[in-house]
Parts: C-alpha cells; structure tokens; sequence
C-alpha cells in the first residue's frame, strides 16, 4: 500500500497539468492514426515487445536480456528511421497541415480550376483516355516537376486533352498543376507498395495513391480500359465519380480545404 499512500500524497492537479496531459493525448490519438494499417503498426508491437522486456528483466533480474535489450535500442532508433523514412514524412507533413498553418485560397482562380478540371476529366473519361493529373495543395512537388517536361501553362481543359491523348508524345506520364498552371508533364510518380490495394487497380491509380501517401496533393486519375473517373487523397482512392460529385470533391479539398476522407478501396480477396 505504499505507492497508494504516496499517489495520495501528491500536489493537487491545477489547469496546467490537465493541458499538459491534454496535448500529450491528442499527440497520442493522431500518431495511432497515422500508423493504423500501415507497416509502423507491426513496428509499434515490437517495441512494445521490447520495453516489456526491459522491464521484465529488470524485476527478474535477469541481466543478460537486460544488456541485451539495452544495447538493441541504439541500433533500432537508426533502423526506425532508415526502413520508415517514407512514413516519417508522411506523418510529419499530416502535422504541418493543421488548420493554422493553412493559407487562404484564390476561390476565382480555384473555381475556374476546378472548372477546367472537370470538363477535362470528363471529357477524356468519354473518350476512355488514360491520365493522371496530380494538384499540388500546401507541399510541394518540385521534385517531380523538374522529373517532367515544364510547361508553366494556362490550365484549360483543351491544353489537358491534348497532353493526355495517345499520339501526344507526353502522354505517358502525369500532370501537375499548380494553381491555375500546368507546371508540368509527363511526370513520373512513387507507385505505392501497399500490398492491401485491389488487383483492378492499375499503375496509373497505384502511382496517383504513392504520390499522396508522402504529400497532401490531390490526384485525378482516368481510367484507360473503363473510363472510371476517381480522386485520390492522402492515399484513399474514391472510383466511380461522375462530374457533379467529382466538382464537390475537388471544392471541398482545393477551394475550403477540408480534410475529408474519401473512401478506402477495399483489398482483393
């Protein structure tokens, strides 16, 4: 009963204390979040695993497993971040996407953007013509733009059609825009390595999903053998839009910025 004499002996928890254990919670939620069905849950068990060892060989004094473990833990803060770099980013670009670091968006621009958008997806969905467009929000995609043919062009729909059309000779590969501009084409993108993905799903739709598991852009991707329209997010994938739903699911993430989540593509069975 002695550690229960000394819990009650403790200074009584003021305002401060409770905000203090308030962030560490939330900072709690959103990490489990972050790595729900990802590899860093399996990661997250072993080093459970380990502190429980830790501790167990402690009280057992069991000082082999107990150098062990101690010795192991230097060598796997280096693994953590060597095999979940990709991860890491990820999470560490989710927290720099919160509410006040936003910045206001160009609602003329964007409407006229999402216009543009629109009628391109829906016109080269009509013709069962492959594309990916990739739409750049808060982080950049510089890396995969200077990968590209630049074109820092007017987005019109027309200027979409013709990239993405089989004789173009920048056809293969995606689109990003950037505001109203097409930065780039032909651009290469991460295919994902997320093993839980349907087997329907083609590179197009896998590189469109890689791309926004590491960044908050947002992908359009057109379907070349069912001319299927979808929108990817945060590594989410919503098939089967038609223009009205496509034109509210790009407002809702490029023109009020909103986090909301499409949904999962469920895995092959």
């Amino acid at each position: 009963m002695t550690w229960f004499t000394a819990l009650l002996r403790r200074p009584p928890i003021g305002w401060w204390d409770l905000a203090d254990i308030l962030v560490v919670s939330i900072l709690i939620y959103e990490v489990l979040k972050l790595i729900r069905g990802t590899r860093a849950v399996q990661m997250a068990l072993g080093g459970c695993v380990l502190v429980g060892l830790f501790y167990l060989s402690r009280w057992g004094h069991l000082e082999t497993v107990n150098w062990l473990v101690r010795n192991m833990i230097g060598y796997l803060v280096f693994a953590v971040i060597v095999l979940f770099q990709s991860d890491i980013r990820r999470a560490l670009a989710h927290f720099g996407r919160a509410p006040f670091f936003r910045y206001l968006a160009k609602t003329v621009s964007a409407e006229e953007s999402i216009e543009e958008l629109v009628m391109a997806a829906s016109l080269l969905s009509s013709q069962r013509i492959g594309a990916i467009i990739a739409i750049e929000r808060q982080i950049g995609l510089r890396n995969y733009i200077e990968g590209g043919i630049r074109l820092d062009a007017i987005l019109t729909y027309d200027l979409l059609q013709s990239i993405f059309l089989p004789s173009s000779p920048l056809h293969d590969g995606a689109v990003i825009v950037q505001d109203d501009r097409v930065a780039s084409a032909a651009c290469f993108l991460p295919l994902t390595v997320n093993p839980k993905l349907s087997k329907e799903l083609g590179s197009r739709h896998r590189a469109a999903i890689g791309l926004t598991e590491e960044n908050d852009s947002v992908a359009i991707v057109v379907s070349e053998e069912t001319g299927s329209v979808s929108i990817v997010v945060d590594g989410q994938i919503e098939r089967g839009l038609d223009s009205d739903r496509l034109r509210a699911r790009l407002r809702s993430l490029i023109l009020h910025g909103r986090e909301t989540q499409p949904r999962l593509e469920a895995p092959s069975t």
